[in-house]
């Protein structure tokens, strides 16, 4: 059995890439060469839906108000992100492609023997951007209201149960997985492209339990569409107020969030980064009123 790693240093990382940015420009934002002068394009390497989806729509709508040109999305999910993050990384670093990616950006490298992309090496990065906590979902169908209920049901059916998530070495799936292996449960793991589609399963019984990113759920749960078990933190979201966390619901020890973060390909002029950088601070605090409580900003943001 492959030992999952779960608690990856994954701002820590993103903070070094920030000192050791390349500093020389290859173009230069002037008045003579603006930027942008076309369309840029934002690869978020999941399906539509899920959390890095609803981020990047957000912030290429408000980058497109703000700077003149469309930023539009373009979703490339497979294989845990791995398939989008090695097309960001082979972009020309040009400005014109960037990438939104989630915390898997920095766990796939501990759990696929070869990836199309250095996590080092590849991009530059432009901001940590918010943080979103992770969820454990059922489909309203299933007899179950708490967690020591669902591992109850588990226990008492072997292998009858399965749970989705969104993609190999998402922190969804991680904390799926020690969840799984703390309680000694025979559950099958099925992966998605992404919350959205894992979502959409559970909606349909095919995979009746869920280990996903809060964002999306929320509106499912509101609706009486899926029944929330628990909140993977150490407090309750705001979004659920009435979602205890998994430590107050008896669990502790599986709590995780996942990550935005935008990067671009290693090259790109620092002067484009910079100012997507500057543009940042006004569509985080916009994607805060628009998700209150499903998302949270880095501590850094806030000060």
């Amino acid at each position: 059995m492959v030992s999952l790693p779960f608690r990856i240093p994954f701002t820590g990382l993103i903070a070094a890439l920030v000192l050791t940015a390349v500093s020389a420009a290859q173009a230069q934002t002037t008045p003579s060469n603006p930027y942008p002068s076309r369309p840029v394009r934002i690869i978020v390497p999941f399906a539509a839906g899920g959390p890095s989806d609803i981020f990047a729509r957000l912030i290429g709508q408000k980058l497109s108000d703000q700077l003149g040109k469309q930023f539009y999305v373009e979703n490339q999910g497979g294989a845990g992100g791995n398939i989008g993050m090695g097309n960001a990384a082979r972009a020309a670093p040009d400005g014109y492609t960037i990438a939104v990616v989630s915390s898997s950006y920095m766990v796939n490298p501990g759990l696929y023997e070869k990836i199309p992309y250095d996590p080092e090496r590849d991009f530059v990065p432009i901001t940590i951007a918010a943080y979103t906590p992770n969820l454990l979902a059922v489909n309203p169908a299933l007899p179950v209201a708490t967690v020591k209920e669902l591992v109850a049901l588990v226990r008492a059916n072997p292998g009858k149960y399965n749970f989705g998530h969104s993609g190999v070495g998402t922190t969804p799936h991680l904390s799926g997985e020690m969840f799984r292996h703390a309680q000694g449960l025979d559950l099958v793991a099925v992966p998605f492209n992404g919350s959205g589609p894992a979502l959409q399963s559970a909606l349909g019984g095919h995979t009746p339990i869920s280990f996903v990113v809060l964002s999306p759920a929320v509106p499912l749960v509101k609706e009486g569409k899926m029944r929330a078990l628990a909140v993977l933190s150490t407090t309750r979201s705001g979004a659920l107020p009435d979602v205890p966390t998994i430590v107050e619901a008896g669990f502790p020890g599986i709590e995780a969030d996942t990550q935005q973060c935008v990067l671009a390909p290693a090259g790109t002029p620092r002067e484009i980064v910079d100012l997507i950088y500057r543009e940042c601070p006004w569509l985080l605090f916009a994607l805060m009123r628009r998700w209150e409580g499903a998302f949270r900003l880095p501590e850094s943001k806030l000060s």
